[in-house]
C-alpha cells in the first residue's frame, strides 16, 4: 500500500487526504463555504463582480411559496429548477419545453413529460431539504435554461456540457469538460455517469476522456471522439475561472462554466471541494502543478496574468 502511495505521489497525483488536509482545510476557511455552497450567494457574488451567469427567474424559499411556480415561469417553455444548496447534480430538473396538448405539462431534457403537480411536488421536496448538502431546509432556484454551444453537439446526450477549472490560489491548474450521457440522465456529473474530457490549458482543446475511472476515447452514446474539440472563448473562460479566487477568497476552488450558444460563457457555480477525477482525464497530477504554481506565485498578478501564465506553464504532453 505504501509503495503504491509513493508511486502516485512521485507521479504528482493529489490524493483525497492530502487534498482535504493540505489544501481545503488550509486555504478554504469554513466561514467562506456558504459563498459557494449556496447558489443564491454565488450568483450574487458573480453578478456584483460583473461576471455573466444564467438569469434568475425566481426563488421559492418556503412551502407557502411553492404555489407561485406558475407565476414565476409565466409563458416560458424552458427553465431549470435546482436546489440552492444541492451538490452532485441531485435535485436539478431541466425543462426544455411544454406538451403540445397541455400547457401545464412540461417536457424534461430526458424527453419525459411531467405534470405541473409533479413539478410542484419536486419543488416542495427541494424546499424541504431533500437535496441539500446538510439535509436542512433549502430554497429552489428557477433560472434560465442554457442552450449548449454546437461545438459539443456530437459528444453530449440530452444535456448541457460544462467546463470545470480547478484553481489554486487564483491560478488555473487543470480543466476538463463534463459531457452528459444516457447513464447520467443528461446531467454533466461524473458520479452519475457523465464523461470527463481533459483540456489542454494552452489551447483549450479536449483530450481523452474518463468514464467511471476508466480512460475512454469515444462518447458511450454517440460514438463520437471526445478528443480534439476546440472550446470557444477559452481565454475568457480561463480568466473568469481565475477571477473566482478574487471573488470568493477560496484558495482551492472548482469553477464550473457553461457555454450558451447565444450568450457565450456563463458561470454556473463554484465548488470548495472539487473532485480529483480531473487528474485521470488529463493524465496528469494536480500536486505537481500546484508545486509549479508555488514556484512562480505572484501576489500582485491579475486574473488575466494568472490565466496567461497557466496557459504557458501547463500545455498538454506532446
Amino acid at each position: 500500500m505504501f509503495a503504491i502511495a509513493r508511486k502516485l505521489r512521485g507521479a504528482g497525483i493529489l490524493g483525497l487526504n492530502e487534498r482535504n488536509a493540505d489544501y481545503i482545510m488550509r486555504l478554504n476557511p469554513r466561514r467562506l463555504f456558504p459563498l459557494v455552497d449556496d447558489k443564491v450567494q454565488t450568483k450574487k457574488l458573480a453578478l456584483e463582480a460583473g461576471m455573466a451567469v444564467p438569469d434568475l427567474y425566481g426563488i421559492i424559499a418556503n412551502q407557502g411559496e411553492v404555489r407561485t411556480f406558475a407565476k414565476i415561469v409565466g409563458e416560458r417553455d424552458s427553465f431549470v429548477i435546482k436546489p440552492a444548496r444541492g451538490s452532485g447534480g441531485d435535485g436539478i430538473l431541466v425543462v426544455t419545453g411544454r406538451s403540445q396538448r397541455r400547457r401545464d405539462s412540461y417536457r424534461l431534457s430526458s424527453g419525459v413529460v411531467v405534470s405541473e403537480g409533479e413539478i410542484l411536488h419536486h419543488i416542495s421536496n427541494t424546499v424541504g431539504g431533500q437535496y441539500s448538502l446538510s439535509g436542512t431546509r433549502d430554497k429552489a432556484l428557477i433560472e434560465y435554461c442554457v442552450h449548449f454551444d454546437p461545438t459539443f453537439a456530437e459528444v453530449s446526450y440530452q444535456g448541457v456540457p460544462d467546463i470545470r477549472v480547478v484553481v489554486y490560489r487564483g491560478y488555473p491548474a487543470m480543466a476538463m469538460v463534463r459531457l452528459p450521457t444516457r447513464a447520467s440522465d443528461g446531467k454533466a456529473n461524473l458520479h452519475q455517469g457523465a464523461v470527463g474530457a481533459g483540456v489542454d490549458l494552452q489551447t483549450g482543446e479536449t483530450l481523452n476522456g474518463v468514464l467511471e475511472n476508466k480512460v475512454v476515447d469515444e462518447h458511450p452514446d454517440t460514438g463520437a471522439l471526445v478528443a480534439g474539440l476546440r472550446i470557444p472563448r477559452w481565454d475568457f473562460i480561463l480568466e473568469s475561472a481565475a477571477r473566482g479566487y478574487d471573488v470568493t477568497g477560496l484558495g482551492y476552488l472548482g469553477v464550473d462554466m457553461v457555454i450558451d450558444r447565444d450568450r457565450g460563457p456563463l458561470i454556473l457555480e463554484m465548488n470548495a471541494r472539487p473532485g480529483l477525477n480531473i487528474q485521470i482525464a488529463n493524465s496528469a497530477g494536480l500536486a505537481s502543478r500546484i508545486a509549479r504554481i508555488e514556484e512562480d506565485y505572484n501576489t500582485s498578478a491579475t486574473p488575466a496574468e494568472r490565466a496567461a501564465w497557466a496557459k504557458q506553464a501547463f500545455p498538454a504532453p506532446g
